[in-house]
């Protein structure tokens, strides 16, 4: 019998009031494509306990939970700015680190410089006078050289490609 592979559901979405629902339909989307999906929030965390230890628990298990899947699909999209959330691109770069198939996916696949104002892309310095990456990447080098296919859609978009 062939072995499931899992999938570690990386992104933003467990910051949402119905991040429950999306971790149940992201793991029953993930049955129906023949993989076993792995949401953060199905970890069990004591939260009566100080709030550093609580942070500490839910870091441990949600590695815990990386080192355990054979891939990684990560929500890049844009987090509370222009960026994805920090938490999530840390997930895949250590999923990458560890050897495992990290896959991302955005609304939009356009280039990063794209999300800046016409004078900031002229000068390709935002308007603190920072430079702006510009290598025709939706999103930071360091993150989408780690990714081994960037997917322009949602969550089941990733998993049609991983099933084609």
């Amino acid at each position: 019998m062939k072995k499931r592979l899992k999938i570690y559901i990386a992104g933003f979405d467990v910051f949402k009031s119905d991040s429950l629902e999306i971790g149940k339909k992201y793991k029953e989307l993930c049955e129906s494509y023949g993989y076993i999906g792995l949401y953060p929030m199905d970890n069990e965390v004591n939260f009566s306990k100080p709030k550093k230890e609580v942070a500490k628990e839910i870091f441990l298990a949600n590695k815990k939970m990386i080192d355990s899947c054979d891939i990684v699909i990560a929500n890049l999209n844009p987090f509370r700015g222009k960026e994805a959330d920090s938490g999530t691109v840390w997930e895949c770069g250590y999923g990458f680190a560890k050897g495992k198939k990290v896959y991302g996916y955005m609304q939009e696949l356009k280039p990063y410089i794209e999300n800046f104002s016409n004078e900031e892309k002229l000068t390709c310095k935002d308007k603190n006078g920072m430079f702006i990456e510009d290598f025709d990447l939706p999103i930071n080098l360091m993150i989408a050289c780690s990714i081994k296919k960037m997917i322009e859609g949602g969550f089941e978009d990733v998993l049609k490609e991983l099933s084609g």
